[in-house]
């Protein structure tokens, strides 16, 4: 029997969640499955992946083949670069202890990526959140301005005034003077 490792949609309209499931491959998507390994949430990010990692190991050993997100999940969390490191322990080009070594390794930088983009996110988040208090506050001081310069009393305005008419009555006389 061909089987396939898939994903298996759940969630409402807008918002999926999949299960990672072993099924035939002539079952339907969201149809009979064999046996459900995992589950992904893209709707987080990063996305959530929770796999049980020897069931997978298991099963692809054993021939299931994953789609192609399935795969790049699998080779995500390391099921397939496990595979590899074992298939070369098989040929005998390392012991497996060094193909532990490896895997270790290499799940040691990928945690390092993953909670580098987690604290990059988080910063920028902490940053973005500043930058809109800030520019709330300009806001508001800029409201408060105007506020204040609606509700000044007219009498400066009157005072502002009063120079300008004098010099419009100035200027007649002065022109009245150079006509003569």
């Amino acid at each position: 029997m061909a089987t396939k490792i898939r994903l298996q949609r759940h969630g409402k309209k807008g918002r999926p969640f999949y299960y990672i499931v072993v099924a035939d491959a002539r079952a339907p998507r969201d149809g009979r499955f064999i046996e459900r390994i995992g589950s992904y949430n893209p709707n987080t990010n990063p996305a959530t992946i929770d796999i049980n990692f020897d069931k997978t190991l298991e099963w692809v050993n054993n021939g299931a083949q994953p789609t192609d997100t399935c795969r790049a999940i699998l080779a995500y969390k390391g099921v397939l670069y496990k595979k590899h490191l074992e298939g070369g322990v098989k040929k005998g080009a390392f012991t497996a202890e060094e193909a532990e070594t490896k895997f270790a390794a290499w799940l040691d930088q990928k945690e390092s990526k993953i909670s580098g983009k987690k604290s990059d996110l988080h910063s920028a988040k902490d940053a973005a959140r500043k930058e809109a208090l800030v520019a709330e506050a300009k806001k508001k001081e800029d409201k408060a301005a105007a506020i204040a310069a609606k509700y000044t009393p007219p009498a400066e305005e009157v005072e502002e005034e009063a120079p300008v008419a004098e010099a419009t009555e100035e200027t007649p006389a002065a022109e009245a003077d150079s006509a003569e």
